[in-house]
C-alpha cells in the first residue's frame, strides 16, 4: 500500500488530485500562482455539484439511470422509493476510506464535501425546478454532458463525487489508464445492471449518457492541458 500510495502522490499535477512531486524542479506549472485559492476551490465545488445535481433531476425525472454509486443509488430509489440523497451519501461513505488512505485528506475531505452538497441538491431540487416535458433523448446528451463538466471541475479542483470517480482518477495517476474510459466501464456495466429494474429503452438513454460523460472526460481530462494545482 505505501509504494502506490507514493507513486500516486507522486502523479502529473495537471490531472492528479495530489500536490506535484517535491524533487520536480521550478517550472510555470508549479508556480504557487497558479494554485488554487480557498474561493476558486469553494467556487469549482459548488458550480460542480451543481451541474450534476441538475443532470441528476433530469435523469430522474426522465426516468433514466447513471453509473458509479450514484447509479446505485438510482436503482434502489427506483426500487424502495427511498430518498436517493441519503442513498447516495450512505453508499459513498465506504470509499472515504480508500481515497483518505491512497489519495490524501484534502482531496477526502472536498469529496465528502461535494457528496453532502450533491444530497442535498437532489433532494431539495425537485422542489425548486420541475420540467413540463423532457424527452429522454435530451436528457441523455444534455445530462451527461452537464454531469462530465460537473466531475471535470471537481476533478480539476482535487475532488470527486465518490465511488467510481475516485478509482477512475486513481487508475489515471498510478497506473496511466484514461480516466475517461475506466469512468465510462464502471459507468455502463452499473447502469447495465439496472435491467431487471428499468425498462430497456430506458437502460439504452442511459448507456448514451454514460457514454458522452466517459468521452467528454477522455477528450477534456488529459495530462498537459491544465495548469492549475
Amino acid at each position: 500500500m505505501a509504494s502506490s500510495t507514493a507513486q500516486y502522490q507522486h502523479a502529473d499535477p495537471a490531472l492528479s488530485v495530489t500536490a506535484a512531486p517535491a524533487a520536480a524542479p521550478a517550472t510555470p506549472f508549479t508556480t504557487s500562482s497558479l494554485r488554487h485559492g480557498p474561493f476558486e476551490d469553494a467556487q469549482a465545488l459548488f458550480a460542480g455539484t451543481l451541474f450534476v445535481g441538475l443532470a441528476m433531476l433530469m435523469f430522474g425525472q426522465a426516468g433514466l439511470l447513471t453509473g458509479s454509486t450514484a447509479g446505485l443509488a438510482f436503482v434502489l430509489h427506483y426500487a424502495t422509493g427511498w430518498s436517493f440523497g441519503l442513498i447516495y451519501f450512505v453508499i459513498n461513505l465506504p470509499f472515504y476510506w480508500f481515497a483518505w488512505r491512497v489519495v490524501g485528506k484534502e482531496f477526502t475531505i472536498k469529496t465528502f464535501l461535494s457528496v453532502a452538497l450533491l444530497s442535498v441538491v437532489t433532494t431539495v431540487g425537485p422542489r425548486l425546478i420541475h420540467i413540463d416535458y423532457l424527452h429522454p433523448a435530451f436528457a441523455a446528451i444534455a445530462g451527461g454532458l452537464l454531469m462530465g463538466t460537473g466531475v471535470l471541475f471537481l476533478a480539476r479542483h482535487r475532488s470527486s463525487l465518490g465511488g467510481a470517480t475516485i478509482v477512475s482518477l486513481y487508475a489515471q495517476d498510478a497506473w496511466g489508464v484514461s480516466a475517461g474510459k475506466v469512468q465510462m466501464a464502471i459507468d455502463c456495466t452499473v447502469v447495465a445492471l439496472a435491467l431487471w429494474v428499468v425498462p430497456f429503452e430506458r437502460v439504452a438513454w442511459s448507456v448514451l449518457a454514460a457514454v458522452l460523460m466517459g468521452i467528454f472526460l477522455a477528450v477534456s481530462h488529459r495530462p498537459g492541458r491544465y495548469t492549475g494545482l
